[in-house]
């Protein structure tokens, strides 16, 4: 028997594995797995090679449970280790100092063991104590145990151990805290989760069935595992209903994808995988869980930030690179060249499939665009190449469900839309039913109007605007069509400052009060006559509440009102009966009202100018107290006039019913205001 210390540099090392590598604790069970089937692997290679001329029998690896022992067993029959070898490989742990270790490693579970190959050693996180017992392919080798309890203190012997066959077996005496371990169930949940595809079968346990009125099991075993997934074979090779199979393994109850990707490359790093589009149905759920990340078929993570570009998270399916360490952690990820070179391949792949798809059947691929839009807007928004290969095949809906490209929407709309300026105006609506008068306008205009719908419509149309050189997006209901598209300068309403006055103050107070909403009324005489009023929302403000709701630092504009306008078109007949039977009403009492405004206001500013040239003067003093009783005197003298305007107003019917014909074309006229609307059009009628 040989005793001896393991040569680490430091003796804490088992209890600096169970410190910082306690929260990945289940990943031991996919390190020894990996480490049979390497060992598996690599006999049938010497075998392939002549360098074995033994038979290789069935070459598996078995995962069994003693629960009255406390021991869960890894058993391989792949090369085995000779007492030099398990010296060489297991006694020996080459660290350049505990220092360096703890303070370049103590953050990154992961790559403690990525970096020094400590995967045998993860069994330590949930033993009392591991062995070995293993018997070398080497002809006249002799079976050889060794056993440590987790200090630096082991045991190795050549002497009494009997072993049937080559191989390994790896004994974990499984401590308090872990004998979840000892549950076939938990067991078998893990070995799906990291070993479900390894290349060797995977075996746990027995297969069951129902006997005697419960589940016993049989003679059978089971198998974990298979050792051929789908994307190590040749698509060649494969129908849709092998790849939609394969994809219910993978999502179980998911409806079918719309389409996927078979990635396999081989230079200049080696990658597999299949990716699948589901269905998003305009809902952005990003999750990070839904593509999983293979080495050589082992299971590493579901965590593939840094593998695949963000907007691929949408995504589902597998990828699978020995060029991606078997322990990697974010960070390591994120600063990895090679990762990052699979990152943009994979942009890159995605590219030109949909490219593909679209130059190959246009039609099938318009078909799924209102599927996949919120994918594409997702990944043009957050991938700078991905964004330049999209701009050919991004699809634009109009709201009569026509497609364009963006090159042939440009080309549709610019001899109609571009104003004086030189700006192509895109037009867009964002719910048909409730713009639906706006939209028909446009129309009857010879403009055509989009539908901008999406989850990420309010980002993608700055997307549109900084990528289009002279091309502004606005929607439809957002001013009046004179003004949305800018032909000409605009008309004079037609009114005097008096009839402003007084207009303004009326149609104002005759608008329905509604929850944090602000309107402002404006006079305009419009090319077309028909519409008395119409309201509107500006772009700016209205877009910016729409990113500010999707968009943390931008909350504050989520919680300001909304701000409306209320144009009111002078050249409708309807509005000029109002302006006259409103002039003629009450400018015998405004008109003298102003006058005294105007006088005051007069009065105010010479008083000012002589607070400013004689300051710190009595003179000074008298003036500030003249201005402060002028201006309390302006406030009365208008909040009479508003009195007067809005007592007015409220028994003129024909001007309430002009706002509410405004507020029913934009959606805006609901409850007891509709009701009264109804009433009122009734009894006009």
């Amino acid at each position: 028997m040989a005793t001896g210390k393991i040569g680490v540099t430091t003796e804490n090392i088992f209890p600096v594995i169970k410190k910082f590598l306690y929260s990945d604790h289940e990943i031991f069970l996919r390190e020894l797995v990996s480490n049979a089937v390497d060992a598996s692997q690599k006999l049938r290679m010497l075998s392939t090679f002549g360098e074995y001329k033994g038979e290789l029998g069935t070459l598996d690896v078995r995962v069994s449970i003693d629960a009255d022992k406390g021991t869960l067993t890894v058993s391989d029959r792949g090369i085995g280790m000779t007492a030099e070898d398990i010296d060489k490989y297991i006694n020996q742990i080459a660290f350049s100092g505990a220092e360096e270790f703890l303070s370049k490693y103590k953050d990154s579970a992961n790559n403690i063991i990525g970096h020094f190959g400590l995967g045998f050693y993860s069994a330590f996180m949930v033993s009392d104590k591991v062995e070995i017992v293993s018997l070398s392919y080497k002809e006249g080798a002799k079976p050889v145990r060794w056993s440590c309890d987790g200090s630096p203190e082991y045991e190795m012997t050549e002497e009494g151990i009997e072993k049937d066959g080559r191989g390994t077996d790896i004994i974990l005496y499984i401590d308090k805290d872990s004998k979840e371990f000892l549950q076939q169930d938990r067991i078998d949940a893990l070995l799906k989760k990291y070993c479900r595809f390894m290349p060797l079968p995977v075996i746990s346990g027995k297969e069951q069935e129902w006997k005697d009125g419960k589940m016993q099991d049989t003679d059978r075993d089971k198998v974990i595992n298979a050792t051929e997934p789908l994307w190590t074979r040749k698509p060649a090779d494969l129908k849709d209903e092998d790849y939609l199979r394969f994809y219910h393994e993978l999502m179980p109850g998911a409806e079918d994808p719309m389409f996927w990707i078979h990635l396999n490359v081989d230079f200049p790093f080696t990658l597999t995988g299949i990716l699948y589009f589901p269905k998003i149905h305009n809902n952005l759920d990003i999750r990070k869980d839904r593509i999983q990340l293979y080495c050589n078929q082992v299971y590493v993570t579901d965590q593939v930030e840094g593998v695949v570009p963000e907007f691929m998270t949408l995504m589902q399916g597998v990828i699978d690179s020995p060029d991606i360490p078997l322990n990697v952690s974010r960070s390591y990820l994120q600063a990895d060249s090679a990762v990052k070179k699979i990152s943009g391949y994979i942009s890159k792949k995605v590219a030109e499939k949909l490219a593909s798809m679209f130059k190959d059947d246009r039609k099938a691929f318009e078909q799924k665009w209102d599927d996949i839009k919120v994918f594409i807007e997702y990944g043009m928004l957050t991938d700078e190449k991905f964004c330049d290969a999209a701009m050919k095949f991004a699809l634009l809906r109009d709201t009569q469900g026509d497609y364009f490209t963006l090159e042939e929407y440009k080309k549709l709309v610019e001899p109609e839309q571009t104003d004086k300026q030189g700006n192509i105006i895109y037009l867009y609506a964002t719910d048909v039913q409730t713009q639906y008068s706006y939209i028909e306008a446009a129309r009857a205009r010879g403009y055509n109007v989009l539908l901008m719908d999406g989850q990420l419509d309010p980002h993608f149309i700055g997307l549109l605007e900084q990528k289009q050189e002279k091309t502004r997006l606005v929607r439809v209901d957002s001013d009046i069509l004179d003004r949305l598209i800018v032909k000409a300068d605009a008309k004079d309403a037609g009114l005097t400052p008096l009839q402003i006055d007084m207009l303004s103050t009326a149609f104002r107070s005759q608008i329905p009060a509604l929850e944090k909403t602000d309107f402002i009324v404006e006079f305009q005489s419009l090319e077309s006559p028909e519409l008395p009023a119409t309201v509107t929302q500006g772009e700016f403000m209205r877009r910016m509440k729409e990113m500010g709701a999707m968009q943390p630092g931008m909350s504050f504009y989520s919680e300001m009102p909304d701000s409306y306008t209320l144009v009111v078109n002078t050249a409708n007949p309807a509005v000029q009966t109002v302006v006259e039977q409103t002039t003629e009403s009450l400018r015998t009492e405004i008109e003298p009202l102003r006058k005294e405004v105007e006088e005051l206001n007069k009065s105010i500013a010479d008083n000012r100018k002589i607070t400013e040239d004689k300051k710190d003067t009595p003179e000074a003093d008298d003036a500030k107290k003249a201005i402060a009783e002028a201006e309390k005197k302006v406030g009365e003298l208008r909040s009479r006039q508003e009195k007067i305007e809005s007592d007015y107003a409220a028994g003129q019917p024909r001007l309430r019913q002009i706002i509410d014909l405004a507020l029913l074309g934009s959606g805006l006229l609901k409850g007891a205001a509709l009701d009264a609307f109804i009433r009122r059009s009734a009894t006009l009628l």
